[in-house]
């Protein structure tokens, strides 16, 4: 006979047909008898047509104990044998008195059922009726993967001798396994009246199943992605007592253990039993293609253990509870470290976001900005020149932990001591937790000092500066490693460099942005809170506070300012230049006006200026001289043989010599920018006198000669002669500080 299997658009159908003999020439029409299992609708598919299972159904050939069954067929291939009581329990008498084979089928849907294969035939080509042909045993709840048998409880005389590999065992215990591991033994036992009654029992074994295979030892083998497990059965593993809560003597065991054979991904399982050896033979085929032979002695004695005194095994209960603590401190600890290692690389990740975002937006808007303002505050009785650095994140990164803002600020060496160097201050400000759109603002003292002297110009410039030492190396050196002694045992590569530096901004801080105008702005300075500067004498800031408005202050300042003529130097500027740079921010207004307001873009009284219309204006230095600032109008009329030129002329007027140098130079380095500017963009100048600027180039050169020999004179004379040379020298520098060119 052969059975088949077929999906139809609601139910599955079993068909039998009637196999030709070897030679006979086969039939038309062969079927000789059809039913239907399963009424349930399979998933998916179009409609009429039925989908492809995910799971196949599994059939199994059952055979009474009495019946000619076929031998060469091991158990598990598709052919079972079982005993007589479990046979008509499952099956009923009809079966048994028959002596019918038996189809088991497993559903993809769960169910477990069984027809009769002599009464299939019987119902000729009409379908026979399900509620007749088909009992159904059982439902797992899930695809049924497997179906098999074992022999729970052997027979005294098959305990003493091994089962010769022809020999045909019946099996008394009917075992069916689902894909996620659910798994259904069935068993006859007798009842406490004497009646035979089938004792069903569930486990749960690992899953999902792979294969699964019986073996003539009462165990059975199935396979997982993970492993292949073996679980038994039998009583002989079991601490179980032979009087059943449900009254049935003997029976399954209450739970199965799997005990794993480290093999993993078998797709398809053979079990032999070993004739010279009296162990298990397996023979498994591999996801990968490998064809696996695994020996195995199941049956051998593992010696048993003394039994212990209570003392024993208090002590023993001790050490493994200490053995716990230890492992249990250990995992913490190593939790730790992999959560700070784990922290650490996604510190480094938004280190590397960032920096790669700053280095490739060196032009433009960068995506991490800081910003330098100076204005003038009151701090303990005395004006403070402060700096306000801005660090605004307007990226989609955070600076967390390892992020330090470093702030350098670097004076210019004092006029008395020219061959001095400046001195350097470096700020480092921790930045913790500045997220997309934050700012932090950090506010600075730049001087006066004490003396009232501030070293013109200050350059300031900021940094983001990243540590990998403070990131990295806390995350791979362990706290203390006589608190965690096994974590030496850890490689450290902690990394050689200390960090990385990541530029922001830098700008320069001169005399036109310190300059204070108090004739002309109404606002006061307003309190900033900063790092306080160095505190006044008591005394000299009690006698400044009682000084009337009206009076002059004593000193060398007052002095200077009373009795000796201001020093003055002077720059021209083709006007033609200035309208060209200015005209986009300064339209509309006078070409005199808007050069001054250009110059103290960066002041606060640019406002005023803007204001007003101002072409000159006087300043407060920081030590307290006044700054003049005029911008004329002028014509340079023997430069050109075209004619005059048009220039403005920026002239700067201090009684203190020193403050003077100070704005001139801050002039000059705009000047020097605008004309780089400029020139970028090919503007051409007029046509010149040549021989007019050989000349007043011979006459610098002159000058610069004649600057020397006076200042080689100063070292060598006394203190007398010493103040006319220093008078001259004044006199030369003047000349140099006015010259007849103009920046064209």
């Amino acid at each position: 006979m052969l059975v088949t299997l077929v999906q139809g658009p609601t139910q599955w159908k079993m068909q039998l047909f009637e196999r030709p003999c070897p030679g006979e020439a086969p039939r038309p029409g062969g079927q000789i008898g059809e039913v239907e299992l399963s009424t349930c609708t399979p998933p998916g598919g179009v409609p009429g047509k039925p989908a492809a299972p995910c799971f196949l159904p599994v059939l199994c050939c059952t055979f009474p104990p009495d019946s000619r069954a076929p031998h060469g067929h091991p158990q598990g291939c598709g052919c079972l044998t079982l005993e007589e009581a479990l046979f008509g329990l499952l099956f009923g008498a009809d079966a048994t008195l028959m002596q019918s084979p038996v189809i088991l089928c497993g559903l993809p849907d769960g169910q477990l059922c069984c027809v009769v294969l002599k009464a299939l035939v019987t119902c000729g080509l009409a379908p026979g009726d399900p509620k007749v042909l088909v009992k159904i045993l059982h439902h797992l709840e899930e695809p049924v993967v497997f179906i098999g048998a074992v022999r729970a409880e052997p027979h005294a005389e098959e305990e003493q001798r091994e089962p010769l590999p022809e020999e045909n065992v019946h099996s008394d215990c009917l075992v069916a396994l689902g894909h996620q591991g659910r798994t259904l033994a069935i068993k006859a036992g007798w009842s406490e009246s004497g009646t035979l009654v089938p004792e069903l029992r569930e486990y749960c074994l690992p899953g999902p199943v792979l294969c699964a295979a019986c073996g003539r030892d009462g165990r059975m083998y199935h396979s997982t992605p993970s492993n292949l497990c073996v679980v038994d059965l039998t009583r002989r593993d079991t601490p179980w007592s032979p009087e059943k809560a449900d009254g049935a003597i003997g029976g399954l065991p209450s739970m199965l253990c799997p005990a794993s054979l480290n093999i993993c991904s078998v797709l398809t399982l053979t079990v032999s039993s070993g004739a010279s050896t009296g162990g298990t033979e397996l023979l498994a085929l591999s996801s990968k293609g490998r064809l696996i032979t695994c020996s195995l002695d199941l049956n051998s004695e593992v010696p048993v253990p003394p039994k212990m005194t209570m003392a024993n095994a208090g002590q023993k209960i001790k050490e493994l509870l200490l053995d716990i603590g230890d492992a249990s401190e250990r995992v913490s600890f190593l939790k730790k470290a992999v959560d700070q290692r784990n922290k650490a690389i996604t510190s480094l990740n938004e280190a590397m976001n960032v920096s790669c975002a700053l280095l490739s937006s060196q032009e433009g808007v960068r995506p991490i900005s800081c910003t330098i303002t100076t204005s003038w505050s009151r701090l303990e009785l005395r004006d403070m020149l402060m700096a306000t650095c801005t660090l605004e994140n307007s990226s989609s990164f955070s600076l967390d932990q390892g992020w330090t803002l470093c702030i350098q600020v670097l004076t210019s060496s004092s006029a008395l001591d020219l061959d001095g160097a400046g001195s350097t201050f470096t700020y480092t400000i921790p930045v913790d937790r500045l997220g997309p759109g934050s700012r932090r603002e950090v506010t600075l003292p730049l001087g006066p000092s004490e003396s009232g002297m501030l070293d013109l110009p200050v350059t300031m410039s900021c940094w983001l500066f990243y540590s990998l030492r403070e990131v990295v190396g806390g995350a791979l050196a362990p706290s203390d490693s006589l608190e965690v002694p096994y974590l030496e045992t850890l490689p450290l590569n902690l990394p050689k460099q200390e960090g990385v530096c990541l530029p922001l901004c830098k700008r320069t801080v001169d005399m036109l942005q310190c300059l204070r105008f108090p004739g002309v702005s109404s606002q006061q300075p307003a309190r900033a809170p900063c790092v306080p500067g160095p505190a006044c004498e008591p005394v000299e800031t009690f006698l400044k506070t009682c000084q009337t408005p009206g009076s002059e202050p004593a000193g060398a300042a007052s002095l200077r300012a009373k009795y000796l003529p201001p020093s003055t130097a002077s720059i021209r500027v083709s006007a033609v230049l200035l309208r060209t740079a200015l005209e986009g921010g300064h339209s509309g207004s006078h070409l005199c006006s808007a050069t001054l307001q250009w110059l103290l873009a960066e002041n606060a009284a640019v406002t005023v200026v803007r204001a007003q219309k101002l072409s000159s204006i006087q300043g407060t230095a920081p030590d307290g001289t006044d700054v003049n600032l005029t911008v004329r109008e002028v014509s340079v009329t023997d430069l050109s043989p075209a004619g005059p030129i048009q220039a403005v002329e920026i002239q700067v007027e201090s009684s203190s010599l020193a403050n003077m140098c100070r704005a001139h130079h801050a002039i000059i380095r705009r000047m020097q920018t605008m004309v780089t500017e400029q020139a970028a963009q090919g503007s051409s100048p007029p046509d010149l006198r040549m021989q007019y600027l050989h000349q007043i180039h011979a006459n610098h050169q002159e000058l610069l000669r004649e600057v020397q020999t006076l200042r080689d004179q100063l070292c060598t004379e006394d203190e007398v002669r010493s103040y006319s040379t220093a008078q001259k020298l004044l006199q030369v520098y003047k000349q140099l500080r006015n010259p007849s060119l103009v920046l064209l």
